[in-house]
């Protein structure tokens, strides 16, 4: 495979964000790799925290995020139907550590919320690793460190980061 510049992750993190702002969460699924990680930690524990000795909020693997997805999907996902109105803003896209063919991405995050008339604003910083295959960039792991003091007045995360 080719080299991967920044302006392809881009594009990438970029696509992911706009495959979960239009709810087709099945197909963000398939760019998670068999043995994936989506971690979200709580607002207190270090970037680099490891789910097994800390609160996290959503720490799933492929299995449980494939779950996840088919939960939310459906109509009796009573905290997301009707659907929450999402856009992702992604930002400072910066490579973080290459080697082989996986790639550590740093980027920033503004998500917006709304829903039964009320907007709601999470920040913060992505980290993902990705993979490079023959089928192009994969996702190995996806953690999302929520900047603020923690989710009040959000009080949920219930949406994919």
């Amino acid at each position: 495979m080719t080299n991967v510049n920044r302006a392809d992750l881009e594009e990438f993190l970029f696509q992911e964000a706009l495959l979960i702002d239009n709810w087709q969460l099945p197909d963000w699924l398939k760019l998670f790799t068999d043995d994936a990680h989506y971690y979200v930690p709580s607002t207190d524990v270090a970037e680099d925290a490891a789910a097994e000795n800390n609160l996290f909020y959503i720490a799933d693997d492929r299995f449980r995020l494939g779950e996840r997805v088919t939960r939310l999907m459906k109509r009796t996902a009573h905290a997301e139907y009707p659907r929450s109105k999402l856009r992702h803003l992604i930002s400072n896209v910066l490579i973080r550590k290459a080697e082989g063919d996986l790639i550590e991405v740093g980027s920033v995050f503004v998500t917006y919320r709304s829903k039964d008339g009320q907007t709601d604003v999470y920040f913060g910083s992505n980290i993902h690793k990705l993979v490079k295959t023959g089928d192009g960039l994969r996702i190995r792991e996806k953690r999302c460190i929520l900047a603020s003091d923690g989710l009040r007045p959000q009080g949920r995360v219930s949406f994919i980061l």
